[in-house]
């Protein structure tokens, strides 16, 4: 390892690779929307559904791949939580406090609430199996998260029908919205995009692996425990760009548009990303369940229905803004000292 050859240590080397993976992960975001807006609304559906969130992606494979199996499913919940209560509730607050009351299109958020709900109950199930049948075997949980891993994808492809084509008019961005100047690639070309996305992935691939290999030690050495660094940490690192973005938009009175990045970022990472990591297993041999733990079930589940109540009405204010944030500081207080 680069972090031994220098006498680093394993914490050292742990928040190195995270401070690296920030900024590349918000390259991969922007060239990513920058060709989806060039190559149309199929093949671009097909670039978000696979960039879109490739770091958590690469992040949860480099675990998987070195048997940290709670940090891949704590990862995977992290992501949820933190786009419904961190990113959005810092759009709203954010938004909140210029603007008295900011509007949003309560069709689409809605909808996308409706796909997390989807999510909650996906990863409640295989839970609530092992419970109730304890004697079912290891093998039957593994075969239920790989049937659930296939309804959870067929759903997500059957979501982008629905927001690229025959629903489009509810996720078409408000007029004024440039697109180049929400995501800071204004003067990027295709050629330069691809090769920005190209070098961004190799290299969010390479830091993963200094990440994941460090982070056992630097879990002990920082007094913390790795579920704690795969909801917290990991999440809040692989979602960065989008973190930012989503609060941005919001400062500029563009609700919808937050709330799609927020709210859609966390439908992918549930129906998207959480699937292809069961596949991933199983194409690795090292098959794994959906089976969170209560405290990771809970989160998810609270974070659902705070947000049904949120977008249910199409209009936001600062102080819903503090309330998914204090949410969200609970919950990672629970973590911390779980």
């Amino acid at each position: 390892m680069i972090g031994r050859a220098l006498g680093w240590s394993p914490a050292i080397v742990f928040i190195t690779a995270c401070l690296g993976i920030i900024p590349l992960a918000g390259l991969m975001g922007r060239s990513t929307e920058y060709l989806s807006d060039r190559v149309g609304t199929a093949v671009g559906g097909l670039l978000n559904a696979t960039f879109g969130n490739a770091c958590e992606l690469i992040i949860a494979f480099a675990a998987l791949r070195a048997g940290l199996i709670d940090v891949v499913k704590a990862s995977i919940t992290g992501s949820i939580i933190g786009n419904i209560l961190l990113v959005l509730g810092g759009s709203m607050l954010a938004g909140g406090l210029k603007y008295e009351v900011q509007t949003f299109n309560r069709t689409a958020a809605t909808t996308s609430a409706t796909l997390l709900a989807l999510a909650a109950i996906s990863l409640t199930v295989p839970a609530t199996f092992h419970l109730v049948s304890p004697n079912s075997g290891h093998q039957n949980e593994i075969w239920l998260a790989l049937v659930i891993a296939i309804v959870q994808i067929t759903v997500y492809c059957l979501s982008l029908v629905f927001s690229l084509k025959t629903h489009s008019q509810l996720y078409t961005s408000p007029a004024g919205v440039d697109g180049e100047a929400a995501t800071g690639t204004t003067g990027w070309g295709v050629k330069k995009s691809c090769m920005i996305l190209g070098v961004a992935t190799i290299l969010v691939a390479v830091l993963s692996e200094y990440l994941v290999l460090a982070v056992e030690e630097a879990a002990h050495m920082l007094g913390i425990t790795q579920v704690f660094i795969g909801v917290v940490l990991v999440a809040i690192v692989g979602n960065a760009a989008e973190h930012s973005t989503a609060v941005l938009m919001a400062m500029k009175n563009k609700m919808d548009l937050s709330i799609n990045i927020a709210l859609g970022s966390g439908s992918q990472i549930a129906l998207f990303v959480a699937p292809m990591i069961v596949f991933a297993s199983f194409a690795i041999g090292k098959p794994i369940n959906l089976c969170f733990s209560s405290l990771e079930i809970l989160s998810i589940v609270v974070s659902v229905i705070i947000l049904s109540f949120v977008a249910m009405d199409g209009e936001c204010n600062w102080l819903e803004g503090v309330q998914l944030l204090a949410v969200y500081a609970i919950l990672a207080a629970a973590f911390f000292f779980a």
